[in-house]
């Protein structure tokens, strides 16, 4: 970050060009930049804020931004306009997959279940092998590409994939085993039907992986959205402002969406039509998604590592309980189940989780530096 005591040195009174001395310090930002708005964000994320662009003389860091911007000789620019026709052929087919790849994994899964509603035994087994298997690689794939996907930069430093995982199994697994641990059991390991002593959950399965293709194309919308508040703010609060409320949309229409697919799928699958489990586990999911691809790792990670925990936790304490002078451990959850359902556990936990990392993006992604590429913030 840059030294703002330094920066108040090369705008002090009798500095012959105060500016001069920024764009030796950002020189690589202001080259690299396609337009003021990214040096505008750059320069946010080095501290700069509009207090101390007055110093350089400017009424806030969109101006400076821009004096910066034509400071900066760009010799290529009559090679980048030749190539512009092929790089927009590129840009029309990449929209395309990013339009219809986020389907395959909703697709690739209803077709998982309807091939197990159709086998039995050991062909029953297969079946659910590649299903798992075909499912992964399409949200692989899925999410490599488009508004979702995480830059190379940010791809080692994430590290979500496990828990996000913890919380898939619990919902598929964890209210079976939770309301059949309350009763005394299992007695068995599941049997991949809804009916046994520890019943499978595949709606919210279904629900989740045919919600990756709103989700996609609603962080597309905030993504632009956020771009054009970008270009027409003139202040970095003035931007925060305007941000906010098209955040809370983007989470907001995701949620319909998801409510939506929840209802399509539970005719299908003897499911209630609405499961706030499901609807918090998605909103957690997306919001922790949308602040990782802007650069923000830490604070996803964290949530959704206590999120798994705590569901974890909650058929431990009730097995813990069995134990000799246990008892009081399985109290909370038991009594919990009793009046609320299993479901409760994932409606609180995952709901907990949302509002806190909902709470944390309306601050973080209100800054015009996370909307930068990673490359271009450094």
């Amino acid at each position: 970050m840059t030294d703002l005591s330094e920066l108040d040195r090369g705008a002090a009174p009798g500095a012959a060009d105060p500016v001069k001395v920024l764009l030796h310090r950002h020189r690589e930002l202001c080259e690299r930049a396609v337009d003021p708005l990214e040096i505008a964000a750059g320069l946010e994320a080095h501290g700069i804020t509009d207090r101390t662009a007055a110093r350089f003389r400017h009424r806030d860091v969109f101006s400076l931004a821009e004096e910066l911007y034509a400071r900066v000789p760009r010799d290529a620019d009559t090679a980048a306009d030749a190539s512009a026709a092929p790089a927009r052929e590129g840009d029309r087919r990449r929209s395309v997959a990013v339009l219809l790849l986020p389907l395959l994994p909703g697709t690739l899964c209803a077709a998982a279940l309807i091939a197990l509603a159709r086998t039995h035994g050991q062909t029953r087994l297969y079946a659910a092998a590649a299903g798992v298997v075909a499912v992964a690689l399409a949200l692989r794939a899925a999410l490599r590409r488009g508004p979702l996907a995480l830059p190379v930069a940010l791809a080692s430093r994430s590290a979500t994939g496990s828990w996000t995982c913890w919380l898939l199994v619990y919902a598929v697994l964890g209210d079976g085993l939770l309301r059949t641990a309350v009763a005394g059991g299992p007695d068995g390991l599941p049997d991949g039907t809804a009916g046994g002593d520890w019943p499978l959950a595949l709606a919210p399965l279904l629900a989740l992986t045919l919600a990756v293709a709103p989700a996609t194309w609603t962080a597309g919308l905030f993504l632009t959205h956020a771009r054009r508040k970008l270009a027409a703010s003139r202040g970095l609060e003035d931007f925060a402002a305007s941000v906010r409320p098209v955040l809370l949309g983007a989470v907001a229409l995701f949620l319909g969406a998801l409510a939506a697919v929840v209802a399509l799928c539970a005719p299908f699958l003897d499911a209630g039509p609405v499961s706030p489990a499901v609807l918090a586990l998605g909103v957690l999911l997306f919001v922790a998604r949308l602040l990782t691809v802007h650069g923000f790792t830490h604070a996803p990670r964290v949530i959704l590592m206590l999120t798994a925990v705590a569901q974890v936790l909650a058929p431990a304490t009730v097995f813990a309980a069995r134990l000799p002078g246990c008892a009081a451990l399985g109290a909370p959850v038991e009594a919990l189940t009793a009046a609320s359902g299993p479901s409760a556990v994932p409606v609180l936990t995952c709901g907990a989780g949302a509002l806190t990392l909902l709470v944390h993006a309306s601050r973080t992604l209100a800054r015009a530096s996370a909307h930068l590429r990673p490359e271009q913030a450094r």
